[in-house]
Order: C-alpha cells, then sequence, then structure tokens
C-alpha cells in the first residue's frame, strides 16, 4: 500500500480529475459529486463493476485495468491507500508534477464550509451513516453526504444537497479521519482493528480520542464499547452524547428484540420512551440506530420524529443483502469481515433463517488481520452450521509466509464443520452440495467474495 501525502496543497480548482481506483465505494461516490458538479472525471480499475457502470453513465470516462495510458491529461489525482506504490498512472502523476490527493482530502475539500458529521467506528459505519441520512431526508432536510456502501432506498452512496449539512463515513484505518472539519462525531465502537497501521490498541485508541476532540459541536459515542468508554474518558469540555445498554447512556438502549427479520426495540431519552421496529434484522442495528438517535436529538430534532424517520431506513448494499433463491435456498451477502463484526451479522442472520442451515462462506480480507485474529474469527464463524473458508483477499497487503485461510479453518474447535476451499472455482459446489431447502448461504467478507454469488445460485440450480 502506499502512504499517503497528506501535506500536498489542495488546488482551489481541481479541474479534471483521474480517480486510481474508481470503483470502491468511497472513490466511487467522491466521483459521481464531482460529476453533478460539472467536473470532468476520468478513472481506472481492475473491474468491471456496478459502480463503474453507473459513473460511466453519468459521463465518467473509466478504463479497466491499470496502465501508465490510462493517466491522461488531468489536473488532479485521486488515490486510496489501497493502492500498490508501483502502479503505473500513480508513478506517472508524480513523474508530471501532477497533484496527488487520498481520497480523505478530496472529499474534505467537497465538504467545503458545510457542517460536517462524520461517522467513524471499526463496525457499524456505513449502516449508521445510511440511517442518518435517510432519516434527514424523512425529517425535511437535504444533506449532502458520500456513505461506504449505496442505500437501499436512494440506490447511491453520495449526493450533493441544498443544506448545511454534509454526512460522511470518516475512515480511521490510516488515520485520515483527523483530516475532516467535523462539526459532529459519531463513534460507533473502538474495538481493536488496523493495527499493521497503528501499531498498538493504545494508538488505535489515541488516535479516535484526536477525532472526537477535534469535533467542534458534539461527539454522540457508545456507551457500552470499552475502546470508546476508554476514549470518552480521553475527551475534554466536550459535549457528548452516549448511547447504548449502559445505565448512565444518555440514550438508553432497552427491550430490544432481534428474534426475527426487523428488529424492535425502545430507547429512553430525557426520561421519556420510545418504541421502534427497523426494516432490518439484528440486535446489531438497534445499537446503530441507537448511535443515530443521539446525533440526530442533538441536533435539535423530536424525539418521536426522529425514530419514526430511522425506521424507514432500507439497508445498504452488502449488509445482509438477499440476492436470489434455487432449490428452496436463499443466498445472500455481507460485508463483515472482523471477528466482532462477523458474530453480529450471524447472530442476525441465524434469527432470521429459523430451523434452516446456516452456510457460510468466508473471505478473509488482508494477511495482518488474519494472522492476528485467526481464532476470533474461527469462534465468531462456529455459530454457522457449515463454514467455507476461502484463500485470503491481499488489498493492501503484500503475501505473508504460511498465512493463508487455513490459519481460520485450523483453529476451529469443530474441524467437521469447516471446509477449507483455496480453490475459488471450487468453492459454489462445495456449498451448494452442503444444502437443502429451508438453508441459507451467506458470502461475507470485504473483499470481492461477493462476486461468487452468481456462481453459487448456478451451483444450487445445477
Amino acid at each position: 500500500m502506499i502512504k499517503p501525502d497528506f501535506s500536498v496543497p489542495v488546488p482551489e480548482d481541481l479541474g479534471t480529475v483521474h480517480f486510481i481506483g474508481i470503483g470502491g465505494s468511497g472513490m466511487s461516490g467522491i466521483a459521481r459529486i464531482l460529476l453533478g458538479m460539472g467536473h470532468k472525471v476520468t478513472g481506472s480499475d481492475l473491474r468491471d463493476t456496478s459502480n463503474v457502470a453507473a459513473l460511466r453513465e453519468l459521463g465518467a470516462e473509466i478504463f479497466i485495468g491499470h496502465d501508465a495510458a490510462h493517466l491522461g491529461n488531468p489536473d488532479t489525482v485521486v488515490v486510496t491507500s489501497a493502492l500498490w506504490p508501483n502502479n503505473p498512472e500513480y508513478l506517472l502523476a508524480q513523474e508530471r508534477g501532477i497533484p496527488v490527493l487520498h481520497r480523505s482530502m478530496a472529499l474534505a475539500y467537497l465538504t467545503g464550509k458545510k457542517r460536517v458529521i462524520a461517522v467513524a467506528g471499526a463496525h457499524g459505519k456505513t449502516t449508521s451513516t445510511g440511517m442518518i441520512i435517510t432519516a434527514l431526508l424523512e425529517l425535511g432536510e437535504d444533506p449532502s453526504f458520500v456513505n461506504g456502501g449505496v442505500i437501499a432506498s436512494l440506490g447511491a452512496s453520495s449526493a450533493s444537497g441544498s443544506g448545511e449539512l454534509f454526512v460522511i463515513e470518516a475512515d480511521e484505518s490510516d488515520g485520515s479521519f483527523l483530516h475532516y472539519d467535523t462539526a459532529i462525531a459519531l463513534i460507533t465502537n473502538v474495538d481493536a482493528d488496523h493495527l499493521d497501521h497503528y501499531g498498538s490498541e493504545e494508538a488505535f485508541e489515541a488516535e479516535f480520542g484526536r477525532f472526537a476532540q477535534g469535533a467542534k459541536e458534539f461527539v454522540a459515542i457508545s456507551a457500552d464499547d470499552p475502546g470508546a468508554v476508554r476514549v470518552t474518558g480521553l475527551l475534554r469540555d466536550k459535549r457528548i452524547l452516549t448511547f447504548g445498554y449502559a445505565d448512565d447512556a444518555t440514550v438508553k438502549l432497552k427491550n430490544v428484540d432481534a428474534s426475527g427479520a426487523r428488529v424492535s426495540f425502545e430507547l429512553e431519552f430525557e426520561g421519556h420512551e420510545f418504541a421502534a421496529r427497523l426494516r432490518v434484522p439484528g440486535e446489531h442495528n438497534a445499537i446503530n440506530a441507537a448511535g443515530a438517535f443521539a446525533v440526530l436529538v442533538g441536533l435539535g430534532h423530536e424525539p418521536a420524529k426522529v425514530l419514526s424517520a430511522i425506521e424507514t431506513f432500507g439497508g445498504t448494499e452488502r449488509r445482509f443483502e438477499l440476492h436470489g433463491e434455487q432449490r428452496g435456498v436463499a443466498v445472500y451477502d455481507d460485508f463483515a469481515h472482523h471477528p466482532t463484526e462477523v458474530a453480529a451479522a450471524l447472530k442476525a442472520a441465524r434469527a432470521v433463517v429459523g430451523d434452516g442451515k446456516l452456510i457460510t462462506v468466508f473471505q478473509p480480507h488482508l494477511y495482518s488481520r488474519t494472522r492476528l485474529m485467526a481464532k476470533e474469527f474461527a469462534e465468531a464463524l462456529a455459530a454457522s452450521d457449515e463454514v467455507v473458508v476461502l484463500d485470503i483477499y491481499a488489498a493492501r497487503e503484500d503475501p505473508e509466509p504460511g498465512v493463508t485461510g487455513a490459519l481460520v479453518s485450523n483453529a476451529f474447535k469443530n474441524p467437521k464443520q469447516v471446509h477449507y476451499v483455496p480453490e475459488w472455482d471450487d468453492a459454489p459446489a462445495v456449498a451448494a452440495k452442503l444444502a437443502h431447502a429451508g438453508d441459507f448461504i451467506i458470502t461475507m467478507g470485504c473483499g470481492d467474495v461477493y462476486r461468487m454469488v452468481p456462481q453459487l445460485l448456478d451451483a444450487l440450480k445445477n
């Protein structure tokens, strides 16, 4: 991965912008807004995805594959931390002296002088951001936003609104969430992750402390997550709204029923109780809703109306998303890629699947995360009836000798429950043979495992 240079001056006018890795959720969202502002946008990516197709329809010129010839003659180049330092377009841009901006710098440019609501945390960012955006629109606001996933009801991950608010999913993986002029910060949790970048859990939490302390208006933060509680202790002279099960939470979560396809719960706030039933499953989504509620009442919206607005949220892509059914077997996809996320997603899936079997096709993400958390992944995945473990999606890291998906499969207490299938093309048939009518298959991971869904449906059919 490249080490972003955050000292590069941001041009007053970005002009023609070339995105290297334009198909990513965050990158495509920024590109969409720039196209709407009238900028010429070009880009490249390894695959022709739905995000790429949508941007082409809006007028972007996008190449598949990375090649110096694809750079063209842009005024500005936008990159992500996941880029390899030998990327030919990146190297040519540097050689020609073209400003190369990390995507967080481009997003900070877009937020301009608006009031930024920045959502950060190891898990729950995309859903919480989507809940806030959906509710604001329902409450009559017109926010700008860039989310890390497509909001199902809107069919988009970003938009430029006329209102004063700009809602963003703020990425903590490389410290870039410190670059926003944040007015309101929502911290969903501070569960240790990205230790390849931070080096220690203490450094990870300290960075969240700096992020929260920089919020000019107020911070909404989990009252239950141990890391978030420690971060709260670092803050000085801040308006803080906490949320969760804790007795002293500003927004107290109560009576959660996550036994079906729609989670219901109550929130206690300023001596009053409010009931809700979401359109999505899982206890974790009740917690996400409590955080979104804290942000919205902190902004001054009426609590009952806030919760009614959050209830209209219908989910985001790659968050327990149903893709089809064959032979009575439903096939879902989920973005979970950290043990805590995996456990939460499977708990929600178990409530929906009923008496059927839950079969998870899991793709580990990052060599470092797999090496550090193989045991925790195995423990979380054991909530499935059967698990098919793929090999690692490398993303921004070089391979590590001896670190493969086998580390996860070998850590299972019950070896009969897990099937390590290192060859991609073999996995759909393995999963399909395990499934019978009434079962669920769920692909899981933040790499490209979602691309296996059509193959799984074909394998089930055949």
